[in-house]
C-alpha cells in the first residue's frame, strides 16, 4: 500500500516509519512542495497512492466531495515533533493496516 506524506509533516517522518511500511513518500520526493491540498489529493489519485498521511483536516472535505482513493489518514496530534509522530505511528501499525485493508472505511483519525 502506497502513502503519501502530506506537507504540513516533516519529511523526515519518512525514514523513521518505512521500516514499517514499505512504500512511504514524502510530497517534497514528488515536487508537490508548493501544491495545495487539492492538488496533492489528485495527485495522490492519479499515482496510486492508497492513502494520504495528514495533520490538515482539509483533506477530509476533499474526501467528502470526490471520495476516495485515496483514503485520509488523520493524524490528531496538534503540534508535536516528527519523533512524537512517528511514535503515534509505530504503536498504530496494527490499526493502520487493517485501515488501508478495508473495504468500507475512507478516513483514519489517530490521536496522540
Amino acid at each position: 500500500m502506497k502513502i503519501l506524506v502530506d506537507q504540513n509533516i516533516s519529511f523526515r517522518l519518512v525514514q523513521r516509519i518505512a521500516g514499517v511500511f514499505s512504500d512511504v513518500t514524502h510530497i517534497k520526493s514528488l515536487d508537490l512542495i508548493d501544491a495545495n491540498d487539492f492538488q496533492i489529493f489528485m495527485s495522490a489519485r492519479q499515482q496510486g497512492y492508497s492513502a494520504v498521511l495528514t495533520q490538515d483536516e482539509d483533506f477530509y472535505s476533499l474526501l467528502l466531495e470526490h471520495g476516495t482513493p485515496p483514503k485520509i489518514i488523520w493524524l490528531r496530534t496538534g503540534n508535536c515533533s516528527t519523533a512524537f509522530l512517528a511514535e503515534v505511528i509505530l504503536r498504530n501499525v496494527a490499526l493502520i493496516q487493517t485501515f488501508l485493508d478495508d473495504d468500507v472505511q475512507d478516513c483514519l483519525e489517530i490521536y496522540g
